[in-house]
């Protein structure tokens, strides 16, 4: 079974218009900026928003026609919402009972479902007695105790902190293996949750979706910048030329090119922070890379063990921290980036 949507939507300026699949067994993630249309896709599928035009199938069954309560949905967002006056086991409940389970049946799942997200111990808690990877374990049990035909999640680990999130990713991780007859959504802003959870990737841009491929290799080759920035990658758009790519400011940034990359087509040369060397402004050749770019530093981030370096030039470089004092980077100092042209990987773009 799969999972078919076509959707249009009209809210003010902004218009909607995306179609995907999701095969039962898999988790497709939906990246974008804010403002991409993200949320108002989840609550078209949802039934909370109506949208102009919508055609949504599970399994050839028509879900889009359907009120909310009747389209077999799940939704996990990054707020629990437990109802304060319902113990754990009974919030966990409330999905079999609104299926038309009885009191009993309802609470001998609850209670399944809260072993299995490893929260049995907390049944009789009240949330306001749950830390927050408590109460989103209960909220993990509760939207599946409803046995879903689509698991939406919406930036499910957003509001955790550090400690509790790569604990209830590794649920997730596991408890959305255990059905294959699921299909799952998941929307989130970290490239780790899509990495993690989804099978595939959908990024959208203005209510359009403008990359989609298998997870890992949209992250490890993305073509828009916004993609690129979430994966932790430098991107430079242009046009495919035999020696890499023709930039939009006519600069040639040399480069492999992929063997996808047609020449005079619409491109991006992408590459990683630790690609690129920073020298003093002053240093006119900089060893023997073939790309060079004056620029100037905007921003100096501790990343773990290294600093990255942002750039006026919208480029990143990781140094070791004794690189940054060394050569005195701060916001403002003018640098010159280089990058070697065999760290550079041409692909295949959308026209602009």
């Amino acid at each position: 079974m799969t999972l078919h949507a076509e959707i249009e939507l009209v809210r003010g300026s902004f218009e909607l218009a995306v179609e995907f699949d999701v095969p039962a067994g898999t988790v497709l993630a939906i990246l974008g900026p804010n403002g991409s249309g993200k949320s108002s896709l989840l609550g078209s599928l949802s039934g909370l928003l109506r949208p102009h035009r919508a055609t949504v199938t599970f399994g050839g069954r028509p879900l889009h026609g359907l009120p909310p309560h009747e389209r077999a949905v799940g939704l996990l967002s990054q707020d629990p919402l437990l109802f304060p006056h319902l113990s754990a086991v009974d919030n966990v409940a409330f999905a079999p009972r609104s299926k038309g389970a009885g009191r009993a049946e309802a609470r001998e799942i609850a209670h399944r479902w809260l072993a299995e997200v490893d929260a049995a111990g907390l049944a009789d808690h009240k949330p306001a007695q749950l830390s927050g990877g408590q109460a989103q374990r209960v909220a993990v049990a509760r939207a599946l105790a409803g046995e879903p035909d689509l698991l939406l999640l919406d930036e499910p680990l957003a509001a955790l902190d550090v400690d509790a999130a790569p604990a209830i990713r590794g649920l997730l991780r596991r408890v959305l293996g255990m059905n294959s007859t699921r299909a799952t959504i998941l929307v989130t802003h970290d490239p780790l949750d899509a990495l993690a959870l989804a099978d595939h990737v959908l990024v959208m841009a203005a209510g359009q979706a403008v990359e989609r491929g298998p997870t890992r290799e949209v992250l490890a080759a993305p073509r828009t910048s916004f993609t690129a920035r979430i994966a932790g990658l430098n991107l430079i758009a242009g046009t495919a030329v035999a020696e890499g790519l023709r930039a939009e400011d006519g600069r040639l940034i040399a480069g492999m090119l992929s063997e996808d990359a047609a020449l005079g087509e619409p491109a991006v040369a992408v590459f990683e922070p630790s690609a690129v060397s920073v020298y003093p402004a002053e240093d006119g050749h900089p060893g023997s890379p073939r790309n060079t770019i004056a620029t100037s530093v905007t921003a100096v981030e501790p990343h773990g063990p290294i600093i990255r370096l942002r750039t006026e030039a919208g480029l990143s470089a990781d140094l070791t921290p004794a690189a940054v004092a060394d050569l005195r980077l701060e916001p403002g100092t003018p640098v010159r980036l280089s990058i070697k042209a065999t760290t550079v990987t041409v692909h295949p773009a959308l026209a602009p």
